[in-house]
């Protein structure tokens, strides 16, 4: 094997070529399944979308970066389920336009954190992370207390429902009207919210102030969301077996 190699670096083009051989074959093997990935990914029957707020959220977590320190995929291991909960479907990252499952953690991962702390806590921790957990090294985030622009969601929902994503017209023309109404359950809209995503959606005053709409407000509710999008995120393997 060694001579092999030793003669194919003499060869120059040989070992291009023998290069692209491998590579081919690595990149088949990643490749081909994605050709059957409808077949393959079961799609929960309660499944929802993320609701305007919380897609403008999901865009703010992405814009400020959380994703390069947050994971949102529980893997099959004991020590990971203990920690995070049950491990992570395909199935829930369906609708996701990028996936955002990861592999760095330098913060912990987030695919269960819905329901697990209150929004005061969220609010607290977003804006100095040090009063609620002092030995964090979690940036601070204090410019989320700005207005969030709403002006783009019509425009999103549209293309995710190009790619896929179950947002009907009924949703898209409400598309602003909806995030502004789920941060203030006040609003004549709040049960519209509900009535168009589903009664388990939260609609609440986020960050605390329901008399205006926040970058906070978007990126709590988002948060808030995590793991509580479909039941099957929390059935054992033996129901899932069901």
């Amino acid at each position: 094997m060694l001579k092999l190699h030793y003669n194919l670096e003499k060869i120059s083009m040989g070992l291009v070529g023998a290069i692209m051989v491998v590579a081919s074959v690595g990149g088949i093997v990643e490749i081909a399944p994605l050709f059957t990935i409808e077949q393959t990914v079961e799609i929960p029957d309660d499944l929802r979308p993320l609701t305007p707020l919380e897609l403008a959220g999901r865009q703010i977590y992405i814009r400020e970066g959380c994703y390069a320190c947050h994971s949102q995929m529980i893997r099959s291991l004991a020590d990971e389920i203990d920690r995070y909960g049950p491990y992570s479907l395909a199935g829930e990252s369906a609708w996701d336009h990028p996936m955002l499952w990861g592999s760095k953690r330098t913060g912990p991962d987030l695919a269960r954190l819905g329901g697990k702390y209150s929004d005061d806590w969220h609010v607290a921790h977003l804006m100095n992370p040090r009063d609620v957990v002092p030995v964090s090294i979690m940036p601070a985030y204090p410019w989320l207390t700005a207005p969030l622009d709403t002006s783009l969601l019509r425009d999103r929902l549209t293309t995710l429902a190009r790619l896929g994503v179950p947002y009907d017209a009924e949703m898209i023309a409400h598309a602003e009207a909806d995030a502004r109404a789920q941060s203030n359950p006040d609003a004549d809209g709040a049960s519209d919210v509900q009535a168009r995503y589903g009664q388990a959606v939260a609609v609440r005053a986020f960050d605390g102030d329901p008399a205006r709409l926040t970058e906070m407000d978007a990126l709590v509710a988002y948060l808030q969301s995590l793991g509580t999008l479909t039941s099957a995120a929390w059935r054992t393997p033996e129901e899932a077996a069901q």
